[in-house]
């Protein structure tokens, strides 16, 4: 009796196995290593989508923080060190490809494929109380005296410096650039009059601008936007239409799955993001939180990152910013 039971169950678990190993990708739980913390923007985004993408796939996406080194190294390099089998994922935004160039990583971004969630436009602001009560009033000011007046727009090589670069090229304008280490103290600055520009994020100056905290001039894209209980942001290409030639320079979050993982991997986690991406629940976020949608994957998020990784890193060595110069990662110029 007991030798039937016993084969009984070597023929169960023998059964369950083959159906195990039967079941295509995924046949167990994703880990998302997200490289910034708990409640910032790209947490915020890969949490959304992922539990979007868990239904999809039948399984749990578990997301856990790995933060410091430069620009995101120290998630990334978890992430990447872990078998490139599809099971791990690394959440990260357009801020990672400058990891190169500032010592913290050994590689080109092509060692990822990249999904792209969205981001939010960057909006140009100033204090209360400052002459410029339009975008033209600020520009002219800037023009006739250049290097006057003082702008933030976070760290040396972040993408709100480079659109406030892109600003300048397409204006004719010139500013006194004040570094600082993040969106939050620039826009601080901006508030305690440190500075009277600052250049960030919608999403990060929301409550801000309707708090009368900061007051918006013009978003940095081709459109206008809605902010509810604001009004009308105007489009800073409407008073200079020649930013087409510089902007937009956008915001680029989501994760990545290592480039040489298995293609059955790669197709299941596109399909799976594909159809997140266009859920009511990922929609009506990105409206309430200000965040355009991008779900761009493949190809065309691979191109997104290339490009961003080579204005970025060239950005960062032309401004003495960056320790390794972005031909040893052949980089090219953009």
């Amino acid at each position: 009796m007991k030798r039937i039971i016993i084969l009984s169950l070597a023929v169960y678990f023998a059964m369950i196995g083959g159906a195990i190993a039967a079941k295509p990708y995924p046949k167990r739980n994703i880990t998302d290593v997200v490289v910034w913390g708990a409640g910032g923007g790209t947490d915020t985004c890969n949490r959304i989508i992922t539990a979007e993408m868990a239904k999809i796939l039948g399984v749990n996406i578990n997301v856990i923080n790995k933060t410091g080194g430069v620009a995101g190294s120290v998630g990334m390099s978890h992430a990447y060190k872990m078998p490139h089998d599809g099971y791990t994922i690394c959440g990260l935004s357009e801020s990672n490809v400058t990891a190169g160039v500032q010592g913290g990583w050994d590689k080109k971004f092509d060692v990822w494929t990249p999904f792209i969630v969205g981001g939010s436009p960057d909006v140009l602001s100033v204090r209360p109380g400052t002459p410029y009560k339009t975008l033209q009033d600020l520009i002219e000011a800037a023009k006739a005296k250049p290097g006057s007046i003082k702008a933030a727009a976070g760290g040396a090589g972040s993408i709100h410096h480079l659109n406030l670069l892109a600003v300048e090229n397409g204006s004719g304008a010139k500013f006194n650039f004040i570094p600082y280490k993040g969106s939050s103290p620039a826009q601080n600055a901006a508030m305690t009059g440190e500075v009277d520009v600052v250049v960030t994020s919608l999403a990060e100056q929301q409550q801000l601008l309707r708090g009368g905290k900061l007051v918006a001039l013009g978003m940095l894209i081709p459109d206008s936007f809605e902010v509810e209980g604001l009004g009308t942001i105007p489009s800073s290409f409407d008073a200079y239409p020649s930013l087409a030639e510089y902007l937009p320079i956008s915001q680029a979050i989501g994760f990545a799955l290592a480039a040489n993982a298995p293609e059955d991997a790669k197709a299941a986690l596109t399909d799976a993001f594909n159809k997140a991406i266009e859920t009511d629940k990922v929609k009506s976020w990105a409206k309430e939180n200000y965040y355009l949608l991008s779900g761009k994957s493949g190809d065309e998020a691979k191109a997104v990152f290339s490009a961003l990784e080579s204005n970025f890193a060239w950005t960062l060595w032309e401004l003495g910013a960056a320790k390794v110069n972005p031909e040893e990662l052949g980089i090219p110029k953009p």
